[in-house]
Order: structure tokens, then C-alpha cells, then sequence
């Protein structure tokens, strides 16, 4: 599932081109081809962060950056 997908199965087809400002079939579009960078960041936010620019377009963003490691998972490992 790429990620526009889930951007679509978490919020809704409508919802997500409303929040963004474009029409459904601009999203669709994205789905079958690539968004354009431009239109990342709004949908990082109309999806309250479950998908971010990284896993949008990590050819433009980069990879997600790494979640720092709790001091209890730290402590295991030591």
C-alpha cells in the first residue's frame, strides 16, 4: 500500500481532498502516480501526522527520521 493509500484509508477520500484543497481525482491521481511535494505537508496535516512527508516522498524529505530510543529500552540493551 503506498502511502497516498493510507493517507486515503485513514481519513477518507473526500475528507483528504477537502483538507487539501484539491479534488478527489487530484488524489487519486497522486495514488496511481506521485504527488507533487508541494501537496505533502497538507497532507501530513490532514491526517494528524499517521502520514508524513517521509513516507510520502522520502525521494524529496528523506527516510523517517529514527524515534529516539526510551531510557528503558536503552537500559536492555546495556
Amino acid at each position: 500500500m503506498n502511502a497516498v493509500t493510507k493517507a486515503i484509508k485513514h481519513v477518507g477520500l473526500s475528507v483528504l481532498a477537502g483538507r487539501c484543497g484539491v479534488t478527489y481525482q487530484a488524489v487519486r491521481k497522486w495514488e496511481r502516480k506521485r504527488i507533487p511535494a508541494e501537496r505533502c505537508r497538507a497532507v501530513e496535516e490532514a491526517t494528524g501526522g499517521a502520514v508524513t512527508v517521509h513516507d510520502l516522498r522520502p525521494d524529496i524529505f528523506g527516510p523517517p527520521p529514527r524515534q529516539p530510543e526510551s531510557a528503558e529500552a536503552a537500559r536492555e540493551v546495556a
